[in-house]
C-alpha cells in the first residue's frame, strides 16, 4: 500500500502506535479489523486535507528579482513580507534582487544564476524581452516556476501573472481625465510618462490610454515621454523638455512613475496641470495625494498580489491544490486623497 503521508502523521490522525500505522500499510497482518478501518480512514481523512498536511513543516526559498524605482520595491519587500507568516504552515523565505535599473544582460545573468543555484520559485518584474524571455523558459525547464509581478512576459514559459489588467487601467485613466478636464471640447493635450517602453504592462496601459481617448474622447491628444525608468532626476529632465515643446498641455497620466519630479517640472515652468492620474500608492504618492499635487492614483492591493504569487509557487511545488480556474486580475482600486486605504505603516 503507498500512501504519501509520514507513519507518525498517519498514527496521530488515527490514534495509534506507529508500530500499528507501520503493520497495517505493509499488510503483515495481526491488527484487529477496526484498527486497520481507523488506520484506512485516517489516510482517507488526510488525503482530503491535503492542503494542510501537504503544508506542514515544508519549508521554500522565493527569489524576488525586480526592475522599479526604489520606493516600488520598498512597497513590495513590505507587502510581501507582511504576508509571509499568513502563508504557514508553510514557511517560506525569500532573497530579494532589487535594481532601479539594470540592463537586460544583467537580468539574465542574475536568473542564470538563481536557476544555477536552485530556488522554488521566482517572482519577476522585468522587461519584455527576448533574452528575459529565454532565461525564464531556462527556469521553467529546470523546475523553478516563474510568477511575473505587475507587468508581464507573456510570450514566456512562466507560470502564471499577478496584477491589475493593465489596459484597464489605461482606458480608467483616460475616463477620469476626460471627465474631471470637463467644460467644452477644447482641444488639449495630455502627458503620458514611462519609465520604458520595454515594459508590457506599461506598453498595455498605454495602449488602453490612446484607445479610450480614440473611442470617447478625440478632443485630446497625447504626449509621450519615456526611458526615464521612475528615477526623478531624469524623469523630471524629460517632463521639462516635453512641457517647453508643447503648450497645449494640461493633465498627465503617469504610467512609470516619478511623479514628484513632475509635479516640480510643472511648478518650475509655473503650469497647471489640471488632471494627474498616477499609479500605485507607495510613500510618494501618498504625500502626493494628500498634498493636493496629485488627483487619483490607481492602485492595487499589494498584499493581496503577493499572497497570490506566493500560493501559485506553492502550487507549482505541489503544496497547495490546484485552481478549478485562474484566479481573477487584481481590482483597481482609484485613491483619492478621501478615501485613502491602511497601508504596511504608509498612513
Amino acid at each position: 500500500m503507498t500512501h504519501p503521508f509520514p507513519v507518525k502523521v498517519v498514527a496521530l490522525q488515527a490514534g495509534v502506535s506507529v508500530a500499528t500505522v507501520d503493520r497495517v500499510i505493509r499488510q503483515r497482518g495481526g491488527v484487529h479489523a477496526n484498527t486497520v478501518r481507523r488506520v484506512m480512514q485516517a489516510l482517507d481523512e488526510l488525503a482530503r486535507q491535503s492542503t494542510q498536511v501537504g503544508l506542514s513543516g515544508r519549508k521554500f526559498m522565493l527569489d524576488v528579482l525586480m526592475v522599479a524605482p526604489r520606493r516600488f520595491t520598498d512597497a513590495v519587500r513590505a507587502a510581501l513580507e507582511a504576508e509571509l507568516p499568513s502563508l504557514h504552515p508553510a514557511v517560506l523565505r525569500s532573497r530579494f534582487h532589487l535594481h532601479e535599473t539594470l540592463e537586460v544582460d544583467g537580468i539574465v545573468d542574475l536568473l542564470e544564476r538563481i536557476r544555477k543555484n536552485g530556488s522554488h520559485g521566482v517572482l519577476l518584474k522585468a522587461p519584455d524581452v527576448p533574452p528575459v524571455a529565454e532565461a525564464v523558459n531556462r527556469l521553467a525547464a529546470a523546475g523553478i516556476p516563474v510568477v511575473t509581478l505587475v507587468t508581464d512576459l507573456p510570450a514566456s514559459a512562466r507560470r502564471s501573472y499577478v496584477g491589475m489588467d493593465n489596459r484597464a487601467a489605461g482606458e480608467t485613466a483616460a475616463y477620469l481625465i476626460g471627465q474631471w478636464l470637463g467644460g467644452a471640447k477644447k482641444r488639449r493635450q495630455v502627458l503620458v510618462t514611462l519609465s520604458s517602453n520595454r515594459f508590457h504592462g506599461e506598453e498595455e496601459r498605454e495602449i488602453g490610454f490612446r484607445r479610450a481617448l480614440r473611442e470617447r474622447h478625440r478632443h485630446l491628444s497625447v504626449v509621450e515621454v519615456s526611458e526615464g525608468h521612475g528615477i526623478d532626476g531624469a524623469t523630471g529632465a524629460l517632463v521639462r523638455q516635453a512641457l517647453a515643446d508643447h503648450p497645449g498641455i494640461a493633465a498627465v497620466y503617469s504610467i512609470g512613475g516619478g511623479n514628484a519630479a513632475i509635479v516640480q517640472a510643472f511648478s518650475k515652468a509655473g503650469r497647471p496641470c489640471q488632471v494627474f492620474i498616477g499609479h500605485d500608492l507607495d510613500a510618494d504618492n501618498l504625500a502626493l495625494l494628500k498634498s493636493g499635487a496629485i488627483h487619483a492614483v490607481l492602485h492595487h492591493d499589494l498584499g493581496q498580489d503577493m499572497r497570490r504569487a506566493c500560493q501559485e509557487i506553492l502550487r507549482a511545488q505541489g503544496a497547495l491544490p490546484a485552481l478549478a480556474q485562474p484566479a481573477c486580475l487584481s481590482a483597481i482600486q482609484i485613491v483619492t486623497p478621501w478615501n485613502l486605504p491602511a497601508l504596511n505603516g504608509l498612513n
